[in-house]
């Protein structure tokens, strides 16, 4: 399972000059466990070193499970005294709303299970017995967590353990940007391990941001792309297994494996991958997510419940064809 990394914060600073008279600064660098890249237009340099960092550290003191003195990894450890902070609060509140509205397929308390099933860049699928999956669903459920009104986790079982990698890094993105939208800038584009939000227009070129989303067929170690999208102030995520399909021995079809938060059970599912558009990041990355562990048709009878959201799903139809299924919203973005 993947966790936050500590901040290991690096940055590099390019600047060049726009057609509209403003600087046109990019940024890069390392955090939380990915790399960055950032492009702004301003007409004075900013503290973007200094704000970056501290955004970086605050929120993984906050929600990071790979820190041990983080609020989340003491809450994990039973620490009931923890008082949460607005970051943290604002992070279970969507992390609520989309366990709802995905019933109960997004669910930031299934990293047990997912640790018990092997999942990782090492052993890909490991089947645990039926008594360890009864086990851990005692600790599986989202619902039996509660905020209180004075910022404290309850917990129906103390065993509970919570993970918020699946909406997090999107909830950052979207800090980054509140932090330039407060300095006046009107044109940037954030990215942060493949999530982004894009503001306004790239004045450099006088056209909308212009960004990819991967080939799922591409090889390791190749960078190809499946569709280049034009966006205005919009807020993008993506989540898939794509990397990880495997193909059925009798029948041929590609599939990868995902946990039911529901019955606990490893399932094959044939979407690939799930790119989501919706009003902001924190929003894109969680739902990517629930779509992922949704498979393709649960996803799409989720869409006609929620507003708001525009989908990429691809996937392995029928004779192991890659298919996409774009909803209407969408489509207005590609790019021919």
């Amino acid at each position: 399972m993947k966790k936050f990394l500590p901040a290991i914060f690096a940055i590099f600073m390019l600047l060049s000059c726009s057609e509209d008279g403003t600087e046109k600064y990019t940024v890069s660098g390392n955090a939380l466990g990915t790399t960055y890249h950032i492009t702004f237009f301003a007409e004075n340099e900013l503290p973007v070193a200094e704000g970056l960092d501290s955004i970086f550290r605050v929120i993984n003191n906050s929600m990071s499970t790979y820190q041990e003195d983080s609020d989340i990894s003491r809450i994990n450890d039973g620490n009931t005294s923890i008082k949460v902070d607005s970051n943290f609060v604002e992070v279970f509140n969507y992390s609520e709303k989309i366990y709802k509205e995905s019933n109960g397929y997004f669910d930031p308390t299934v990293g047990l299970l997912v640790n018990a099933y092997g999942f990782g860049p090492e052993n890909f699928y490991e089947e645990p017995d039926r008594l360890e999956i009864d086990s851990l669903m005692t600790y599986v459920g989202f619902d039996k967590l509660r905020l209180t009104d004075e910022h404290h986790i309850e917990k129906e079982t103390p065993g509970i353990y919570m993970d918020f990698n699946a909406i997090a890094k999107g909830y950052t993105i979207d800090v980054i940007a509140q932090w330039f939208d407060k300095r006046g800038v009107d044109n940037y584009l954030i990215e942060l391990g493949g999530e982004l939000v894009a503001k306004g227009r790239n004045t450099d070129s006088g056209d909308s941001w212009r960004v990819a989303i991967d080939d799922p067929q591409q090889v390791e170690g190749e960078r190809t792309f499946q569709t280049v999208l034009a966006l205005e102030n919009s807020a993008l995520a993506t989540s898939g297994n794509y990397r990880k399909f495997r193909t059925d021995s009798l029948t041929g079809e590609a599939f990868v494996h995902t946990i039911n938060p529901l019955t606990g059970k490893a399932r094959q599912s044939n979407l690939l991958s799930a790119s989501v558009l919706a009003e902001n990041c924190t929003l894109a990355d969680g739902y990517a997510t629930a779509f992922m562990a949704l498979g393709l048709e649960k996803s799409r009878e989720m869409l006609q419940r929620i507003n708001g959201v525009e989908v990429y799903l691809i996937y392995a139809g029928e004779g192991n064809e890659m298919q996409v299924y774009t909803s209407d919203g969408f489509k207005k973005y590609l790019q021919k």
